[in-house]
């Protein structure tokens, strides 16, 4: 016996009403504007074009801006989820295409939510450190960004009368029905928004971090820091033969461990921001990048490959811009938290820079060599 198929007009609920989806539909592109453009400064700082500029000062402007990329990220999970619902009995309205605006509009909504899905899905699990796929999760999730906020663009574009005439007109109270209001359905999403983004931002926001129960990372780890990537994973092992080279156009400085700690010493206070949404500030002891420059002969503010012992890595080598090697905190770090760094933390030296992605923040420093 086959069961008949409901018409759209058939689902009176208000969570359904124009009103409630516009709404829910607004928040969730500041939401998504907001990840996409973060996003896109991360990529552009671990990837950067010629044209590109990051500064070293403010120091935790990466962790504002990486926090509010996963911040956002969590609350967009519950908004996608009740703006679907909000929206799914158009899935019954005939007939299933009706004129060509409204062919495109339901060739953006299926865009639209696979890329969303996506995004948040591979991005919750990058959280995680979870990568059950074989692609190389940062090229793809940053090519998709660009077609959700393109697929976000053409459906707002197709739907901007009905937004309009949704957000614009009086408030009307619902008619007597069973269920939620539309105005209880809301206030029952901004709750669920809310709570997921409480419970996850502790990973970022450190006053929150004693009511986040889900934050990550924080507070755990070597030295009273997280690690993402152990010595042992990165078969690192130390040897008294290890040298670190510093090589400039006059030629190659060798430094010994020893002979680094008998150099200047300069302290910071600096956050180690990870792509993942985490972060923690921590107290660095070591070498000015700036100072060591100068002791090889030298300027300040040229760019700086860093190479590391670690050999299987996709961040074995990065590139300090000039901006951060005039900056006199950039550190090649000898110390953390007041102790000599533990090998998950880099020892004997690694570089830490204000305002960078932790993924760009080298660990066991192995060659500097001056561009």
């Amino acid at each position: 016996m086959k069961l008949p198929i409901p018409a759209e007009e058939q689902f009176r609920a208000p969570a359904h009403h124009e009103r409630v989806t516009s709404k829910i539909g607004l928040a969730l592109a500041i939401t998504f504007t907001t990840c996409f453009v973060t996003g896109l400064l991360s990529h552009l700082i671990q990837h950067p074009p010629g044209w590109f500029w990051w500064p070293s000062r403010p120091a935790g402007l990466y962790r504002v801006t990486q926090g509010l990329h996963v911040i956002c990220g969590i609350a967009s999970i519950p908004l996608l989820l009740a703006k679907l619902w909000s929206v799914y009995p158009k899935l019954f309205g005939r007939p299933l295409v009706r004129s060509l605006p409204h062919a495109l509009e339901r060739l953006s909504i299926l865009v639209l939510s696979g890329a969303a899905f996506f995004e948040l899905t591979t991005g919750l699990l990058n959280v995680a450190q979870n990568y059950p796929w074989g692609f190389y999760f940062p090229q793809v999730h940053y090519a998709v960004a660009w077609l959700a906020i393109g697929s976000i663009l053409v459906h707002v574009a197709v739907k901007l009368p009905v937004i309009r005439r949704a957000l614009s007109r009086a408030t009307v109270e619902d008619p007597p029905a069973e269920g939620l209001s539309r105005r209880g359905f809301l206030v029952t999403t901004g709750l669920a928004t809310g709570v997921a983004v409480v419970a996850t931002a502790g990973a970022t926001v450190p006053f929150l971090r004693g009511v986040s129960g889900l934050s990550w990372k924080t507070g755990k780890g070597t030295q009273n820091l997280p690690v993402n990537r152990t010595a042992a994973a990165a078969g690192i092992t130390w040897s008294a033969a290890w040298r670190l080279s510093v090589v400039t156009p006059r030629g190659t400085t060798k430094f010994s461990l020893d002979e680094l700690r008998a150099l200047p010493q300069t302290t910071a206070e600096l956050p180690i921001a990870c792509v993942e949404g985490w972060s923690q500030s921590a107290t660095w002891r070591g070498i000015s990048l700036p100072m060591l420059l100068k002791a090889v002969g030298a300027a300040p503010g040229a760019a700086v490959r860093v190479s590391s012992s670690e050999r299987g890595g996709l961040y074995g080598v990065s590139v300090l811009p000039g901006e951060h090697t005039a900056d006199e905190l950039t550190l090649l770090a000898l110390e953390l938290n007041g102790e000599v760094l533990a090998p998950d933390h880099g020892f004997p030296c690694r570089i830490i820079a204000p305002n960078r992605p932790g993924v760009l923040q080298t660990k066991w420093v192995t060659k500097l060599e001056v561009l």
